[in-house]
């Protein structure tokens, strides 16, 4: 089914949907009739003698120039190209069509002042895979993410660059004759509506949050296999020491280790009397507290983004009450901050996956298994070099969390002299969930490793769950052994982290149902 614009705000859920995985949209009806009734407002006003921002008028510094009307369409379409100077590395295609896609929801408001067919255009590019070029520098985060934008806008009008449903790179005018589309000649404020707006940091913020919902859950799930391969204890994460503590997030994630590591023959197997730790280096026994912060830090950008997915982001902007009124709606800095918290919080839990992963490989923390479980110790170097590509990462991640929203840098003649940089903020974001993707991956990796030596050497099996993690990766990843070519095992690794299928593997286990142990006539 497509999803309706302009009937409620749209979910980061939906965001993802169109973005990544090119689900079709439609137009709500009562939308495109609010639009009709606010842009019959602009149009009386560019019939006033008295100057209206963007309507009769330049932008920013040049706010105070007049422009008479037979050149008001030179006007809207020299700001789209003139704004349409991004460079750089391309952006990808996802960020592209969910700037695209969230600039239509704020248009489907009414609250722009644009005209339908405007809306109608956009619904057509994203429905027909038209994605513009957008280099990833030309953005500050206020005006809003003005040059991504106004490459969107230069596309609709039929000039620039964009990548077909094929991905080749044509012109735009080409592009839009294929689809049966003309290109949209812009008329008076409807340059300003294309390119007003937080859409693009914003998109990356749903990206994101959809992508860590699913990668904290997997940092978990290795974070018990890392304990249990570890001989860690399990006591820790027991329901009422959680309570001492009321964070949802640490319960939360406390609650998914303890069913990861239901039923683990590794883990009953030292609690004994004659077992002498007391207790597990922080990176084991704290997870819960560090991950749950992660969960609580994405509770808030969540909060952040249904909020902004709920606003109509113009200037000027048309109220309810039809007033034409300027304002300061597109500062990024709700979503830039939001986007460098979880900046952090990605960091972080990158930081302790590699520590847990790095206790595996030396022999005077990994409990009795062969030093960085290599086959043959000396010959072999076992996952030595996996852990140095997580320290790595590491290394960058911690680049990354340094804050882009803290830095402003004044612009348009000092007319906009304070910015977000929630643009740079949700660039950095990207590739920092990337990078948490793969020292993940590799945790899994080197723990699922860990742990075939392990319930071998002590004849016991693994908890259901974890076991089903390891036949899960055995199947494109082969078990302990002499070294071989690791670049191909950690990507495996990785493409069934990205892809849910080793969280899903451990969750499918939880629900089968453990038939009841027999009972003797002594037990009853």
């Amino acid at each position: 089914m497509p999803i309706t614009i302009g009937a409620r705000p749209l979910t980061t859920a939906e965001v993802t949907a169109v973005a990544r995985h090119g689900e079709p949209v439609t137009l709500d009806a009562a939308a495109l009739a609010r639009m009709a009734e606010t842009r019959a407002i602009i149009e009386a006003l560019a019939d006033d003698t008295v100057p209206h921002y963007g309507i009769s008028t330049g932008f920013g510094a040049l706010a105070t120039t007049s422009i008479p009307p037979e050149r008001r369409v030179d006007l809207q379409r020299s700001l789209v190209r003139s704004h349409a100077a991004s460079s750089g590395a391309e952006v990808e295609t996802e960020v592209v069509r969910a700037t695209m896609l969230l600039r239509l929801q704020t248009l489907a408001t009414g609250r722009t002042g644009a005209r339908p067919d405007l809306a109608q255009q956009y619904a057509a590019l994203l429905n027909a895979s038209i994605t513009p070029i957008v280099g990833e520098y030309g953005s500050l985060g206020c005006s809003g993410d003005l040059a991504p934008l106004a490459h969107i806008a230069l596309a609709a009008m039929g000039e620039g660059d964009v990548r077909d449903a094929a991905g080749a790179r044509i012109p735009a005018a080409e592009a839009l004759a294929a689809a049966g589309l003309a290109p949209i000649v812009l008329r008076e404020k409807e340059g300003l509506a294309l390119i007003n707006g937080t859409d693009g940091m914003l998109g990356m913020l749903a990206l994101a949050l959809e992508d860590l919902s699913a990668l904290i859950d997997t940092a978990d799930l290795a974070a018990a296999m890392s304990i249990e391969a570890l001989l860690g204890t399990d006591a820790v994460l027991a329901d009422d020491l959680q309570v001492l503590r009321p964070h949802p997030g640490q319960a939360r994630s406390a609650s998914a280790m303890r069913a990861f590591l239901r039923d683990s023959g590794v883990v009953a197997s030292h609690k004994t009397d004659d077992c002498t730790r007391v207790q597990d280096a922080y990176s084991l026994r704290c997870a819960p507290q560090v991950h749950g912060a992660a969960r609580d830090t994405l509770t808030f950008a969540a909060t952040i983004a249904e909020r902004e997915l709920a606003s109509a982001i113009d200037n000027p902007v048309v109220t309810l009450d039809g007033r034409v009124e300027s304002n300061g709606n597109f500062h990024g800095a709700p979503v830039a901050y939001a986007l460098d918290f979880v900046a952090i919080a990605v960091a972080d839990l990158a930081s302790m996956s590699e520590r847990r992963t790095d206790r595996f490989l030396d022999v005077a923390r990994n409990a009795g298994l062969p030093p960085f479980l290599a086959h043959d110790p000396g010959v072999d170097s076992g996952h030595m070099i996996a852990q140095y590509t997580q320290a790595g990462i590491v290394s960058e991640l911690k680049r990354l969390a340094a804050p882009a929203s803290v830095d402003s840098i004044p612009s348009s003649a000092m007319q906009e002299d304070h910015v977000s940089m929630g643009w740079a903020a949700g660039l950095k974001l990207q590739r920092a969930v990337d990078g948490l993707s793969r020292v993940v991956a590799i945790e899994l990796l080197t723990a699922a490793r860990a742990l075939d030596l392990r319930v071998a050497a002590l004849g016991v099996s693994a908890a259901p769950a974890t076991a089903a993690v390891v036949d899960r990766l055995r199947a494109v990843v082969p078990g302990p052994g002499p070294d071989r070519y690791l670049a191909p095992d950690i990507d495996a690794a990785h493409a069934l982290v990205v892809g849910g299928e080793l969280l899903a593997a451990a969750r499918a286990s939880l629900t089968v149902t453990t038939p009841p142990a027999l009972t003797t006539g002594a037990d009853r």
